[in-house]
C-alpha cells in the first residue's frame, strides 16, 4: 500500500539512504522553498509565527460569543487539542521516516501515502490552499487597517480610503515574497515571535487602563437572548478559536529541519506553546473584562473607538500597531509557502541554480501574481473577523483537528480498543460535527454582514 500510494502521490517522499542522508531530491518546489538545514528552535521561531499572529486581537470577540466559563474552557480545550494533535502529525511524520525509510515534506503527500489513497493529495492541498489563502487576504486586510489607523490619528479629514493602505502593504509583500526558501525566513520570524510579545503587552496595558476608564462603554457579558443565535455565536467563536490555533503546515515546518528530524519539532512545539500561554489567555481575558459584549473583531478597534477619545495613550496603541503591522508581514510570508512551493514544483528547474535567470523570472512572476491576488480580494472584502470564522470551519478544523487522529490511528495503529485509539476517535467526531455547524455558523454570519457592506469599502465589518 505504502509504495502504491507513494506513486500515486507523484513521489511523496523522500527515500532515506542513511539515517542522515537522504537521497538528492528532483523536485524544485522540495529543493528551493522547502530547504532542510534548519535546527528544532527555527522550527520553533516559524511555529509561532504560524499560529501566534494578531488574530489573538480576536479572542475578545470569540469569548464574546459564548460568555466567561465557556469562552475560557474552549479556549483551553482548543489549545490541548491542538497541542496533541500536532505531537501525533510529528510522531507519524517520525514513523514514517524510522519505519519505512520515508521522509515526508509534505501535508498532501504524507496524507496520501499514510491513507493509501492518492485523492488525499489533492482534498489536502485544497485546503491547505483555502487556509493560505484566507490567511494571505486576513493578513493584508488587517495589515491595511493598521496603517489606516496610524494615518487617521494623523489626519483624521485625509483622503486615503483602506484599499489605498492594502495596495501599499500588498507592494512591500511583493518585494518580500522574493524570499526564496522557508528557511530564509528563519530570523524574520525571530522577530515575529519578538514582537508578538511586545504587542501582547502592549494591548494588555491598554485593555487594562480602558477597563478602570470613564469613557469605557459599561460592561456588559450578557449573552443575546435567543437561543438560536446563542448557538450560532458559540459555533462561530470555536470556528474562530480553531483559526487562531491552526497550522495547517506543520509538515512543512519540519521539513526545513536538517534530517533526521525525528524528536525535534517536540521542542518546537513547546517553543511555541509557551508564548501562546502568555500571549492568548493574557490578551483574551483583558479585551473581553475591558469592552464586554461591545468588544469588536480586533480589539485595537474597541481602543481607538470611532466615536469618542482613545483608551489608551497615543504611543501605546502606535507602537502596538506598528508591531501588529510588522508581524504580519512575517505571517504572510510563512503561510504563502505551501503555494510558492506548488508553483515551483511547475514552473522551476531544479538542475539550474536557485537564483538563475531561468528561475527567477517565473519565481518573480508568479509570486508578485499571488500576491496581488491576495490584495485586490482583501480591499473587495473587509470581513476580518467573519473570514477568520470561516477560514477556521473550512480550513484549520480538517487539517488540525481531525487528520492528524486519523493518520495516528493509520500508520501508528494502536489496538482499536486502546485509550488512544478511542480518544483519537471521539475528537474526530467531535470536531467534525463542529466544524460542519461552524462552518454553517460563520457562512451565515458573513452573509449577514454582506448586507453592511460595499465594495472597496473603508472600513472593516465587525
Amino acid at each position: 500500500m505504502g509504495k502504491a500510494a507513494t506513486a500515486a502521490a507523484g513521489h511523496a517522499s523522500i527515500p532515506i539512504e542513511s539515517e542522515s542522508h537522504p537521497k538528492i531530491r528532483t523536485d524544485a518546489g522540495a529543493a528551493f522553498v522547502l530547504q532542510s538545514k534548519g535546527t528544532w528552535w527555527h522550527a520553533g521561531f516559524h511555529l509561532t509565527t504560524a499560529i501566534v499572529g494578531p488574530t489573538i486581537l480576536t479572542l475578545p470577540y470569540a469569548l464574546r460569543g459564548m460568555g466567561w466559563v465557556p469562552g475560557l474552557a474552549s479556549l483551553t480545550a482548543v489549545a490541548l487539542v491542538t497541542f496533541y494533535a500536532y505531537l501525533l502529525m510529528s510522531r507519524v511524520l517520525d514513523h514514517c521516516e524510522e519505519e519505512r525509510g520515508r521522509r515526508h515534506i509534505r501535508f498532501r503527500e504524507l496524507a496520501a501515502d499514510v491513507l493509501g489513497s492518492g485523492w488525499m493529495s489533492y482534498f489536502v492541498v485544497c485546503i491547505q490552499t483555502a487556509i493560505n489563502t484566507g490567511i494571505g487576504i486576513g493578513c493584508i486586510l488587517l495589515a491595511g487597517e493598521c496603517l489606516k489607523i496610524m494615518y487617521a490619528n494623523i489626519s483624521p479629514e485625509g483622503p486615503l480610503k483602506l484599499y489605498h493602505f492594502i495596495m501599499i502593504v500588498t507592494a512591500v509583500l511583493i518585494f518580500l515574497s522574493q524570499l526564496p526558501s522557508f528557511h530564509s525566513l528563519r530570523y524574520i520570524n525571530l522577530a515575529s515571535l519578538v514582537l508578538s510579545l511586545g504587542y501582547t503587552f502592549l494591548v494588555v496595558a491598554g485593555c487594562i487602563r480602558a477597563g478602570y476608564s470613564e469613557d469605557a462603554p459599561p460592561k456588559d457579558y450578557s449573552l443575546d437572548s435567543s437561543t438560536s443565535v446563542k448557538v450560532f455565536d458559540s459555533f462561530t467563536s470555536i470556528s474562530i478559536l480553531a483559526s487562531v490555533f491552526g497550522n495547517g503546515i506543520l509538515p512543512e515546518i519540519q521539513a526545513t529541519m536538517a534530517p533526521p528530524a525525528s524528536g525535534k519539532m517536540v521542542k518546537g512545539l513547546i517553543m511555541c506553546y509557551s508564548v501562546i500561554f502568555v500571549t492568548f489567555y493574557s490578551a483574551a481575558i483583558s479585551g473581553y473584562w475591558a469592552f464586554g459584549n461591545k468588544v469588536s473583531s480586533n480589539v485595537l478597534k474597541s481602543l481607538l473607538p470611532d466615536v469618542g477619545p482613545a483608551l489608551a495613550p497615543t504611543w501605546l496603541l502606535g507602537l502596538a500597531v506598528v508591531f501588529v503591522l510588522l508581524q504580519l508581514l512575517a505571517i504572510d510570508l510563512v503561510y504563502s509557502q505551501v503555494a510558492y512551493e506548488i508553483m515551483e514544483k511547475g514552473s522551476a528547474d531544479v538542475s539550474q541554480g536557485m537564483f538563475s535567470k531561468r528561475n527567477l523570472v517565473p519565481r518573480i512572476i508568479l509570486r508578485s501574481l499571488y500576491m496581488m491576488f491576495c490584495g485586490f480580494m482583501a480591499s473587495m472584502l473587509p470581513f476580518f473577523g467573519d473570514i477568520v470564522g470561516v477560514v477556521g470551519a473550512i480550513g484549520f478544523i480538517p487539517l488540525d483537528f481531525i487528520l492528524p487522529m486519523l493518520l495516528y490511528n493509520t500508520a501508528i495503529g494502536p489496538p482499536k480498543r486502546s485509550p488512544v485509539f478511542l480518544f483519537n476517535v471521539c475528537i474526530m467526531v467531535v470536531f467534525t460535527c463542529v466544524g460542519l455547524m461552524g462552518a454553517f455558523s460563520s457562512t451565515r454570519k458573513l452573509l449577514l454582514d454582506a448586507n453592511k457592506f460595499k465594495l472597496f469599502s473603508n472600513d472593516i465589518v465587525d
